[in-house]
């Protein structure tokens, strides 16, 4: 990014590591802050000037846009940059995925800050496009634009010493690049153990008590708020003491929720919690950038002019937003505009038909049958048994029964031809039809729930059809948003995309779905590093003991 303009603005400057704010005019040229100037008689001015807000953990691809497309809304919001894993893409297309984001995010004004994916595939017991190995990563390690490395999910590999995550984690050390975690419940020795590895950061806490251990063991924990994972009411508090040390993230937020807010959102809420504002700014401007070591200015002399503007420090309505001096966006305005892409994919489905979704049971009695119960606003499950009575029988066929709010579910492998996973889901609530989804963390197969076979059929066709994407389906509707980039993006506009997004998630809450975000909770269901049961292309898998459950059928 260059930038050979020069200009002054003045403001109410707020510098976080003194804790002040004070009017000042900022002279910027050539995309540096080369003067700060302290004023004392200005009078009133307007706004406030702070460094921009930054996303400590973020997958763009759950975005559902392209990472320029991403930029294009997130600037309105004050976002400058972004801690970004493009595990979702790798797992489908490998390298090539990784080489697609950073090439389409370097086309636009805008510091995404991509790591080096460190779990493809994040199991063996799911198939996913593409799997890269220890010394593939270290490759990518050693690129100056990737970061880190990025979130470890494979906690047992870790507390096990597995020989290719230990060698992954050791690279990443040598060159000096920070470790990303991923160890949801992990407590007590186990977590120490985890942390002493080497792992830095942990966005999964769901609880203050186990934020607060591994805080105590030193890592960094992020904030999390995103379309289905939300955190931020059970570790918002912990920043009164423990600013210094935490973020804000979004983790997986879609295009929708992208549209009305970002990281600016979580500091109005955490300030209206009475927490102290230069507490939270700590959390959500300088300490990623200390962190990861980032190219991203913190507002003093010198730095790269990456700043914003807002009206208060209570609602953080963002009035402009700069990066390397450049104005990206002014009073709710992106700035940054489309460009074009090419596509990237790995998609090989055939068509399915209504009984590849049946479910025979020739049993004469009872029997207990394993149940994932979704939960809103989490990315963990419970695992429900329930007995097979409750699961309506045609010709000894199992069936949803929505009355129950017993729904079934359905992995589709989009690699290559096999037989489809199928299972039993609670808490989606359709009355009728089915949602489908080839965006299905974290080997992406599709994965679709409804109430009838013949809806479970429709919607994953609509999906294959496409290549990709999120569908619908109702007795008498169908929608579907393509995703033809690698089966997860669009390269589309993004707020056209946000508008398709916000019909679909409309639709499927028309047909009984009290969740927040249907979709978003679906394509976590096949993730199975994420307690207690969930999904994947090659069955019903158990997160405790980390094995497959006894087949249903």
């Amino acid at each position: 990014m260059k930038n050979n303009s020069r200009f002054f603005i003045k403001g109410k400057l707020v510098d976080i590591t003194n804790k002040r704010i004070f009017a000042a005019k900022i002279e910027v040229a050539n995309g540096i802050i080369e003067r700060i100037e302290e004023l004392f008689d200005e009078g009133t001015l307007p706004h406030f000037i702070l460094p921009g807000f930054i996303d400590s953990h973020v997958h763009i691809e759950s975005s559902m846009l392209i990472p320029s497309e991403f930029a294009r809304l997130a600037v309105v919001h004050g976002t400058v940059a972004t801690i970004s894993d493009p595990h979702e893409i790798a797992n489908v297309c490998g390298i090539k995925g990784v080489e697609y984001m950073l090439e389409n995010g370097n086309k636009v004004p805008f510091k995404f800050n991509f790591g080096a994916p460190s779990c493809v595939p994040a199991t063996t017991f799911e198939t996913a496009g593409a799997a890269l190995d220890a010394r593939a990563v270290e490759d990518l390690l050693q690129r100056k634009e990737i970061k880190y490395l990025s979130e470890m999910m494979n906690f047992p590999g870790v507390l096990f010493n597995d020989e290719e995550v230990i060698q992954k984690i050791a690279a990443s050390h040598k060159l000096n690049k920070p470790v990303d975690g991923h160890a949801p419940g992990l407590r007590g020795e186990d977590a120490k153990k985890y942390v002493d590895a080497g792992i830095s950061t942990d966005h999964e806490c769901f609880t203050a008590e186990e934020a607060l251990e591994k805080l105590k063991l030193g890592m960094k924990i992020l904030i999390r708020e995103g379309s289905a994972a939300k955190n931020f009411e059970a570790l918002a508090h912990l920043l009164q003491e423990h600013s210094g040390n935490m973020m804000f993230c979004s983790d997986d937020k879609h295009p929708d929720s992208l549209v009305e807010g970002h990281i600016n959102k979580l500091c109005a809420r955490a300030v209206a919690k009475g927490i102290d504002v230069f507490d939270v700014l700590q959390a959500a401007c300088v300490n990623p950038v200390t962190h990861y070591k980032l190219n991203v200015g913190l507002l003093k002399e010198g730095d790269s002019a990456d700043f914003i503007m807002a009206k208060d420090l209570i609602s953080f309505s963002i009035v402009a937003t700069y990066i390397v001096g450049e104005l990206v966006a002014e009073n709710g305005a992106t700035k940054i505009r489309s460009i074009p892409s090419l596509n990237i994919n790995h998609f090989k489905c055939d068509l399915t038909t209504p009984k590849d979704f049946e479910v025979l049971d020739l049993s004469s009695s009872e029997k207990q049958i394993p149940v994932i119960e979704a939960l809103d606003g989490q990315l963990i499950t419970n695992k429900l048994l329930v007995s097979s009575s409750l699961l309506k029988k045609d010709n000894n066929y199992l069936c949803s029964n929505s009355n129950e709010d017993i729904l079934k579910i359905a992995v589709i492998n989009r690699y290559h031809k096999a037989p489809i996973a199928r299972g039993w889901i609670k808490n989606f609530g359709l009355k009728e039809g089915a949602i489908a989804s080839s965006v299905a963390h974290d080997s992406h197969n599709i994965i679709v729930t409804g109430v009838d076979d013949e809806s479970l059929c429709r919607a994953a066709n609509l999906v294959i059809t496409e290549k990709g994407g999120v569908s619908c389906v109702s007795k008498e509707k169908s929608i579907v948003l393509g995703l033809p980039v690698a089966g997860l993006m669009s390269h589309k506009d993004g707020y056209e995309v946000a508008q398709q997004y916000t019909e679909i998630d409309k639709m499927a809450k028309s047909l009984g779905s009290k969740l927040s975000a249907p979709f978003m909770t679906l394509s976590f269901m096949a993730l199975l590093v994420i307690p207690h049961l969930k999904l994947s292309d090659k069955g019903l898998f158990d997160g405790d003991t980390f094995s497959f459950e006894k087949a249903t059928d």
